[in-house]
């Protein structure tokens, strides 16, 4: 992840220590990003969502693949996370508010990202 030439980690990231999203949010995507069809979303974390596609199973009514409480969580499967996961675009990362972001962090009482969270997250790697 990069902003303004720099390199973020995930553990520097604003967005990957959160999970508001992940526990908010239930994705389905095609069947063919799951292990069974040689994609790379792990299937014993999916469930049927509809013809051809699926999503991640639910456990305490968020993602399966979360770990840890809201405000310090971290996907478990982040680099096989599915395509619409790998499109949702956290708050102010690139320069753009998001308000569905602020939504899912406000619903876990997290304050909203903001462009000084991301200015932090590059100086303090």
């Amino acid at each position: 992840m990069a902003i303004r030439g720099e390199q973020i980690t995930m553990s520097d990231s604003p967005c990957l220590r959160c999970g508001a999203c992940c526990a908010h949010t239930r994705v389905s995507f095609h069947q063919r990003e799951t292990s069974q069809l040689g994609g790379s979303v792990p299937q014993g974390l999916t469930e049927p969502a509809g013809p051809g596609h699926c999503a991640m199973r639910r456990h305490d009514r968020r993602c399966i693949a979360l770990e840890g409480p809201i405000g310090s969580a971290r996907c478990t499967i982040y680099a096989r996370r599915p395509e619409v996961c790998r499109d949702f675009e956290p708050s102010w990362k690139d320069g753009i508010h998001q308000p569905w972001c602020d939504e899912a962090r406000a619903l876990y009482d997290l304050p909203p990202l903001t462009p000084q969270d991301w200015e932090a997250s590059a100086t303090t790697r």
